[in-house]
């Protein structure tokens, strides 16, 4: 449970540095790629075997692990992109609200167990992302947006279905760090080749607060991927019920620090989702 926890308070300070960047100007895009090529290095000074390139590339996990570089990165553009034409409570409900991927994936793959009590706190999950997220006004007013929120549904989804498929199926016990690493290294290449381009398209000017935002946001993204997959390697503990409780849990104390760090203001609506998280992460983890 304790890597379960560190993963939600990393993930939780993801949020904390994406609003302090918005407070200081930190240019997004080179913080996001200075974030991965930080979270890479980690991972490869974390791994306590010699580093062996033919041998990571003859891995079974390694193209997984390119396919999720890619799609870490591409997903996050899209999340850019529904925040600025229909909100940032769009994309976070449509984000947190993927969880019913995994979770099914993990009921029915997995065989895990849907007790009545565990499908009351998954709809109650539902239920709480949704109304702790969304404020007041909030509406997508040109169809042709609706594919936005669709995309970061299934994405995130996805994501978090590889990753518990791959840590299953195909990861080592000591492979965890080169695994997230070699995933942290995809997306920095990508995001690399995004910064090139602007480049030789005379867009691009170096914002230096974007190097310390990358470096801060690089080790606790590195913990939170580290740290779920950890969680998720436990005997003990369902992915579905993992899965649940990081997004809703993550929701909860967003809501919470939102409030009183940065004195968002929250509606009667937002209380009533809070309330929810707190009872179905008591109900999905009453087994």
């Amino acid at each position: 449970m304790i890597y379960l926890l560190l993963s939600i308070l990393a993930s939780t300070i993801i949020f904390v540095l994406f609003k302090l960047f918005d407070r200081h100007q930190v240019n997004t895009l080179q913080a996001i790629v200075f974030n991965y090529i930080t979270a890479f290095s980690i991972g490869v000074i974390a791994y306590e075997d010699p580093i062996n390139v033919h041998a990571i590339i003859s891995t079974e996990w390694f193209y997984g692990a390119i396919f999720l570089g890619f799609l870490f990165i591409a997903i996050f553009n899209v999340m850019a992109i529904t925040s600025q034409r229909v909100g940032l409570s769009v994309a976070s409900v449509a984000t947190k609200m993927s969880v019913i991927i995994p979770v099914v994936f993990g009921i029915y793959v997995y065989k895990e167990s849907a007790g009545l009590f565990k499908i009351i706190g998954i709809v109650a999950a539902l239920l709480a992302v949704y109304l702790s997220s969304m404020k007041s006004g909030t509406r997508i007013k040109n169809k042709a947006y609706y594919i936005y929120p669709i995309i970061i549904f299934f994405g995130s989804g996805i994501i978090d279905t590889s990753i518990k498929y791959i840590e299953t199926t195909y990861l080592p016990d000591n492979g965890i760090p080169i695994f997230s690493a070699t995933i942290f290294g995809f997306a920095a290449l990508i995001g690399l080749g995004t910064i090139l381009i602007k480049k030789l398209q005379g867009k691009f000017k170096f914002n230096p607060k974007s190097l310390i935002g990358g470096l801060a946001l690089g080790i606790v993204n590195y913990a939170s991927i580290y740290y779920i997959l950890k969680a998720l390697d436990h005997e003990t503990l369902e992915s579905s019920t993992i899965f649940t409780v990081n997004n809703v849990a993550i929701i909860l104390l967003t809501s919470l620090l939102g409030l009183f760090l940065f004195k968002e203001k929250l509606s009667t609506k937002n209380w009533i989702g809070i309330s929810l998280a707190v009872i179905s992460i008591l109900l999905v983890t009453a087994l």
